[in-house]
């Protein structure tokens, strides 16, 4: 099991104004995946049928570390990875898997009605990006309950899980394979859970890359919105009028179209997708967001940095800048993507490479060198030209970012 080291758990390394690079901190390791969590038990196997071979030798390497009952299904799915159906205390949730088991964790969390295929899929398809998170990450996407394909409709008589559920949710998932410390990255709503989990979890969180973050209890205008997307699932099923909702609040207007201007091919699969949602079980999460609390007091808590991203015209615009005003600012940053809504992971996800890469410098990790570079990418970190220091030039606007001190000796 491959995990973090001295030089990329350790704490107190800078920012670097001049060239924008995040050099970073924090400590943590991985466990083996064999092995259950000392602080949370619940790693053992009911008899849930399991898919696959490969799925067995998985399940019987798990450990027993105590009294809840955790079950797995495991199939394959269409690029690769594996769909694993977790059964928590909060209820089943779906993880699917990408990458090399014994490398660091990345865990992912989506908007309202997306899931990994139509929230990170643009990121992990931009080759620069893909060479980066997958050389030094295993990836696992957390899907929201019943938001994984094939969901089936969550039972009526199931309670609304709340945001801190789907916090404790993570914990589970981490515990059931293991993990200890993990990176995390996150979509607007996905980035408040992630948010919420690393307040209530934070000596199991590396950094957070969040995605247009939510970080307040949900202003009127949200709220109402919310309302009406819930009244029209719940009576009319995932109808146009829902449809239009979603993809204003994913994506900017540039992409979205208009009477002369036809929609982007992105937004027009994205409606595809929208079609193949379980209406009850988006209504569920929206219910869930909905009555969400607000963050803003435990933001300086954090132990971990933090880098995010936001579209320029998305509707969380402000309050992106109102969660990077409240964070400590020696640990995190915001970088602003000009002409985009919320998604940026899919409408502009080229527009992360660099301050990712620059972010992720800090825990000693790169791209390797042997991959063919784009012209935007600084793939050797040892020889970075001097336009690439211009992210402007990319469209991307970066927030001043203060010198970062030593906390630790």
């Amino acid at each position: 099991m491959r995990r973090w080291g001295s030089k990329q758990a350790a704490a107190g390394a800078s920012w670097r104004e001049e060239e924008r690079v995040v050099v970073g901190e924090t400590g943590g390791g991985r466990r083996g995946r064999g092995r259950g969590s000392e602080r949370r038990g619940h790693a053992s196997l009911t008899a849930k049928p399991v898919r696959s071979a490969a799925a067995a030798a998985a399940a019987a390497g798990m450990g027993d570390s105590g009294g809840s009952v955790v079950s797995v299904d495991v199939e394959r799915i269409s690029f690769g990875g594996k769909e694993h159906h977790i059964q928590t205390n909060h209820g089943s949730v779906s993880v699917a898997i990408y990458g090399d088991h014994d490398k660091p964790a990345l865990i992912t969390y989506p908007d309202i009605a997306l899931n990994h295929m139509s929230c990170f899929q643009g990121l992990l398809f931009c080759p620069e990006a893909a060479s980066l998170l997958l050389h030094n990450f295993c990836i696992y996407h957390i899907s929201p309950p019943g938001h994984e394909l094939g969901a089936a409709p969550i039972l009526r008589s199931t309670p609304v899980a709340s945001v801190d559920d789907l916090a404790d949710q993570i914990a589970d998932v981490l515990d059931f394979f293991g993990l200890d410390s993990v990176m995390c990255l996150g979509v607007t709503a996905g980035a408040y859970i992630l948010t919420l989990f690393a307040t209530k979890y934070r000596e199991r969180v590396l950094g957070l890359i969040l995605v247009s973050p939510l970080c307040k209890a949900p202003s009127w205008s949200e709220w109402f919105y919310n309302k009406v997307m819930s009244n029209l699932l719940y009576y009319y099923g995932m109808c146009n009028v829902v449809k239009d909702i979603l993809l204003q609040r994913y994506f900017g207007k540039g992409v979205r179209g208009g009477s002369t201007e036809p929609e982007s091919d992105i937004v027009q699969a994205c409606r595809s997708f929208l079609d193949q949602r379980q209406c009850m079980n988006v209504w569920r999460f929206i219910q869930t967001i909905n009555e969400r609390k607000d963050l803003t007091e435990n933001l300086k808590q954090l132990q971990c940095r933090t880098l995010i991203f936001v579209g320029e015209n998305s509707q969380f615009h402000a309050e992106a800048v109102h969660m990077t005003a409240k964070l400590d600012r020696r640990y995190s940053a915001l970088v602003e993507v000009q002409a985009c809504g919320s998604v940026v992971t899919e409408e502009q996800p080229h527009a992360m490479l660099i301050p990712m890469e620059y972010f992720l410098m800090g825990y000693g990790l790169y791209r390797p060198s042997q991959i063919n570079c784009s012209p935007r990418s600084p793939l050797n970190p040892f020889c970075i030209s001097p336009e690439l220091l211009s992210p402007e030039s990319m469209g991307v606007k970066l927030k001043p970012i203060k010198t970062r001190v030593n906390l630790k000796a």
